[in-house]
């Protein structure tokens, strides 16, 4: 139950998507005065290091985030935080704002930190917003823990040795009468594809308005091929907005090399699906999902979707 560490994974093309989503979404949430609550249902350690033995064991930012800022990638015209390089002369603003939040956790011309999204999040929110993260791996809560407290937070931030999907409830609808709830399980139990569409289901029902994040892999498994079916199905019947955004990299097929060795390509894609998403999301995405592609592809199976309805 506990296999699954993020470290392993950190900055690779399907964090890249996720974080570019998630900076947009709460950028325009924060725009807004009220105070807003946030909820991090498998929030991880919260940072991590790409020159750490996870990160080099599995190599999976050197096709991510490492691979947007190689050098030699033409940078956006203009002054730009230390490697905030990307495709082209012209930057989205969406991913603009993305690598120049990753840029804000190293110093000038490094690229060893990533921040997950507890950082990612926190880095956004105002002081009157509410931060909660739910981590249930006992490392990685404990990592978790002691990252935060670096930040001298207070009370803005609460980190709870929790099951998200469990714990959610709790809090919905939460007192500031908005927010928004991410969620990322690992997936690395079948269970965690039904359990999230009940957990959402039973938010939805609690605070209708909530804009609901949910990152999922486009892998050949039936249980992740219904998933985005399910939760169109679950916005639709509430009457709710939604957006779904996905990026491949790669071909999925296996192949077989001269000596009947299989190998496997590992995450090919993976998308984001968003309940009530800001109305500003959709185009932001549709000017920075090409960029991706063109930088992050491997193949040419590379590309992009983004479908809205509600």
């Amino acid at each position: 139950m506990f296999s699954y560490r993020h470290a392993f994974h950190a900055g690779n093309h399907a964090d890249v998507l996720k974080h570019l989503v998630l900076v947009a979404t709460l950028k325009h949430l924060t725009q807004k005065d009220g105070p807003i609550a946030v909820f991090d249902t498998h929030a991880g350690a919260g940072l991590y290091r790409l020159d750490g033995d996870y990160a080099h064991t599995s190599g999976e930012a050197a096709n991510g985030y490492l691979r947007l800022v190689a050098p030699g990638t033409p940078p956006a015209s203009g002054p730009r935080p230390a490697g905030a390089a990307a495709p082209g002369a012209d930057v989205a603003p969406a991913l603009q704002d993305y690598l120049d939040m990753v840029a804000s956790f190293n110093p000038a011309g490094s690229h060893k930190i990533y921040p997950g999204s507890p950082f990612i999040l926190h880095r956004q929110l105002r002081e009157r917003d509410k931060l909660k993260l739910f981590e249930i791996h006992p490392t990685d809560a404990k990592t978790l823990a002691a990252n935060i407290a670096q930040l001298g937070a207070g009370r803005q931030i609460a980190v709870l040795r929790e099951d998200g999907f469990e714990a959610l409830r709790k809090y919905l609808p939460p007192p500031q009468r908005r927010a928004l709830v991410l969620s990322d399980p690992s997936y690395e139990i079948k269970s965690d594809y039904p359990r999230l569409v009940a957990t959402l289901t039973d938010a939805v029902a609690r605070f209708a308005t909530g804009t609901y994040a949910v990152w999922y892999p486009i892998i050949p498994r039936p249980e992740a091929h219904d998933l985005p079916r399910r939760l169109k199905t679950l916005a639709n019947r509430a009457r709710r907005g939604w957006l779904q955004a996905t990026l491949t990299v790669k071909s999925s097929k296996i192949i077989t090399d001269a000596n009947g060795q299989e190998h496997r390509p590992g995450l090919p894609a993976s998308g984001m699906f968003l309940i009530n998403p800001p109305h500003t999301l959709r185009a932001a995405l549709q000017a920075a999902l090409p960029q991706l592609v063109e930088r992050l592809g491997q193949d040419r199976n590379a590309a992009f979707s983004l479908e809205a309805g509600g």
